[in-house]
């Protein structure tokens, strides 16, 4: 297994970096946190005139073919940049879901204009019953003459309020398995509720009051929702692995700089043998995540039996090297560390929402146990 990067994946992760320095600034970001949208439109098309939005879709649909280790090494830069714009949501989400599952038509309707930026996509896919199995499902779709009527709520709809377009599940006909719906996040009955999560990031309730939906809604077979549901969910493990990577290693050099500066009785707080272990335990946590995040990539690129284990495996380091090296962040630049004036606690915030994504490190670390070695 070859973990080594190419010249140009390297020249990309160089031009990310470059641009979100100078053009990502962290007050515009809490700018944009306010708003009732919670992101800038006007950075979603110049992401997409950059490539970003198109970067893993197939030439065929405008893209750039990139592959899934493309697509972490942006996400590993988005983290870093904290930046806003549903890249999770769309290209973490529903695109892997409408490529492996979509219909050629469904593909020419929506893929193009997610490589072009012009239109955003959501995953309707959690319940309040049971925010951590994705797979227990209340809402419901029965078939008429026109195609399928839609009832029920979803919680924390990750970019429920922008989106063009909704992934839902639902259980079809009073069947026990789930069946995914494609919807216009404007068709009659659709209301969303939308608000920021601790992070700042733009999430909603969204309640399907009868939605008339046609035929060619439906995303891949009847009842067979449930394969497409657990390769969403890989996929965004794999994205806000990445996303918590980057956050990390920002926490971490920052941390450096601000003890090599601070000084106390007469000597850089970095000098003192306590602060050297702290700031060593989080280098090492933080390559850890690292290591493991490239890793498990290249086995779900590769489709290893091996994935499902490591993908478990990689949620719960990421977890936990997030929170440790998080909360010595913030308590290594003292009091100012939970200021909103500082970076440190926006960034500590994306990493606590990151653990409770997809299910907690508790939940993945007993899922990894069980599942076969």
């Amino acid at each position: 297994m070859d973990l080594s990067l190419t010249e140009t994946q390297h020249l990309f992760v160089d031009s990310v970096s470059r641009y979100l320095n100078s053009e990502y600034p962290l007050s515009h970001r809490q700018t944009l946190v306010s708003t009732d949208l919670g992101y800038s439109e006007a950075h979603w098309q110049t992401f997409a005139e950059l490539g970003w939005t198109g970067l893993a879709l197939p030439e065929a649909f405008d893209g750039l073919g990139g592959d899934l280790i493309d697509r972490m090494l942006l996400h590993e830069q988005l983290g870093k940049g904290l930046v806003l714009e549903p890249f999770l949501a769309t290209l973490g989400l529903c695109v892997p879901a409408i490529l492996l599952a979509g219909s050629d038509e469904q593909k020419e309707m929506l893929l193009p204009h997610v490589a072009t930026g012009q239109l955003s996509m959501a995953a309707a896919l959690q319940e309040a019953s049971d925010p951590l199995n994705l797979h227990a499902i209340e809402t419901t779709a029965s078939t008429n003459d026109e195609g399928f009527i839609l009832s029920g709520t979803k919680s924390v709809v990750l970019n429920g309020t922008g989106a063009n377009y909704l992934i839902a599940s639902a259980t079809l006909d009073g069947a026990e398995t789930p069946t995914l719906f494609i919807i216009p996040a404007d068709a009659p009955g659709v209301v969303v509720e939308g608000y920021p999560l601790l992070d700042g990031y733009a999430a909603a309730e969204v309640r399907f009051e009868s939605v008339q939906l046609p035929s060619s809604s439906q995303l891949g077979e009847a009842n067979q929702g449930s394969q497409i549901i657990d390769h969403m969910i890989a996929h965004g493990i794999l994205c806000v692995s990445a996303e918590a990577v980057g956050a990390m290693e920002v926490l971490y050099q920052s941390t450096i700089d601000y003890t090599k500066e601070r000084v106390q009785f007469d000597h850089p707080l970095a000098e003192f043998q306590v602060v050297k272990h702290r700031l060593t335990d989080m280098f090492i946590e933080y390559n850890l995540a690292k290591s493991m995040c490239l890793k498990t990539t290249l086995l779900v690129n590769e489709q290893s039996p091996d994935a499902p284990r490591h993908l478990h495996g990689l949620k719960y380091l990421v977890g936990k090297a997030g929170r440790f090296i998080g909360q010595n962040a913030v308590q290594l630049h003292g009091g100012m560390g939970m200021t909103e004036d500082l970076m440190v606690a926006h960034y500590f915030k994306r990493l606590t929402v990151i653990d409770a994504l997809f299910g907690h490190t508790d939940l993945h670390l007993d899922a990894f146990v069980n599942a076969p070695a």
